[in-house]
């Protein structure tokens, strides 16, 4: 049995449009009471590490409200136990459907069992789970992070042909399901050419100021750099500061490519500091609560989810940013 989901765009599901497709306390809120449909989901969020993972919660915060479902919310403050503390708060309160992005990947088994013997569906949104028992949980709504890797490693080994370019990757949480399979999907793409290297990979934990930190320490290390692989957009503009800093032109003499498409990350790209933007949408909202309503009627729903994303170069960042919604 295939232990987590990997790139399979053949065998995905679509659900709905391309529009709907990492603080606060980690104590549950409940956002809208009083829903008139009877639905109650708890919804446990990673955190709110970077502009992707706001414009998430404000996706699914506002899908709740227009679908009527009361949403019991929490802030994991990127913390696992953070995160099981409020599946376990969920499960006591019977809520009707719990939905979560995990942390990371592995340890969830127990919880979720937890919530399996309480008879509350389980859907994993925008991160997947490594579990033995595929039945913990009724689907995974989100983005094909190998692809996204694919991707982005594609663009570089177009773009550079056989030149020499020596890479350094800022890569998500430690763990977590999109750093794992960004990476994975970028060396694959990269593997048949031999004149393109990675040089230093460490993790940002996909905030901007963990993507500045380390591409200091890469920039004094590595005097070399050609290209920076940044699994997020938050990494991308960290690192952007600090080639800035260190008197060299992020885009010119230092490529960036990165995952997300974020407005921040897509000005950026405007403004030629980044190359390439593979894109990651965070509007999960509408198409998580369709979801929700069909596995709490007992409707039989597809295992694996898909959103529908591009890639973005300047040209194309310039014409989509005056009506981006995020």
């Amino acid at each position: 049995m295939l232990k987590k989901f990997l790139t399979a765009a053949t065998s995905a599901v679509l659900i709905g449009s391309l529009a709907a497709c990492g603080s606060s306390s980690p104590d549950v809120a409940s956002d809208n009471k009083g829903a008139d449909d009877g639905i109650t989901m708890g919804f446990a969020q990673v955190g709110a590490e970077s502009g992707w993972r706001t414009a998430n919660t404000k996706s699914i915060q506002e899908a709740a409200k227009e679908s009527g479902i009361e949403l019991k919310f929490s802030d994991a403050q990127q913390k696992q136990e953070n995160q099981i503390k409020a599946l376990r708060s969920y499960i006591q309160q019977k809520v009707d459907v719990i939905a979560f992005s995990p942390v990371v990947e592995t340890g969830w088994d127990a919880v979720l069992q937890e919530a399996k013997r309480a008879g509350i569906p389980v859907i994993l949104t925008d991160r997947a789970v490594d579990a033995e028992d595929e039945t913990l949980y009724e689907s995974f709504i989100g983005s094909d992070f190998v692809l996204e890797g694919k991707k982005a490693g594609d663009w570089l080994v177009q773009e550079v042909g056989s030149e020499e370019t020596n890479v350094v990757e800022l890569q998500g949480t430690t763990g977590a399901a999109p750093a794992i399979d960004r990476k994975e999907g970028f060396e694959s793409a990269i593997s048949g050419a031999s004149n393109i290297k990675v040089i230093a990979s460490q993790t940002g934990d996909f905030t901007r100021s963990g993507g500045k930190e380390v591409m200091e320490a890469f920039l004094k290390s590595h005097p070399d750099i050609d290209v920076v692989y940044a699994h997020n957009d938050d990494m991308a503009l960290g690192a952007i500061e600090a080639i800035e800093a260190a008197g060299k032109k992020p885009g010119e003499d230092i490529k960036i490519i990165s995952v997300d498409a974020v407005k921040d990350g897509m000005q950026a790209l405007a403004d030629g500091k980044i190359n390439y933007i593979v894109e990651c949408s965070p509007l999960l909202g509408p198409q998580l609560m369709d979801l929700a309503k069909k596995v709490v009627a007992g409707e039989e729903v597809p295992k694996r989810v898909l959103t529908e994303e591009t890639v973005f170069t300047q040209a194309e960042a310039k014409e989509a940013l005056p009506t981006r919604e995020y």
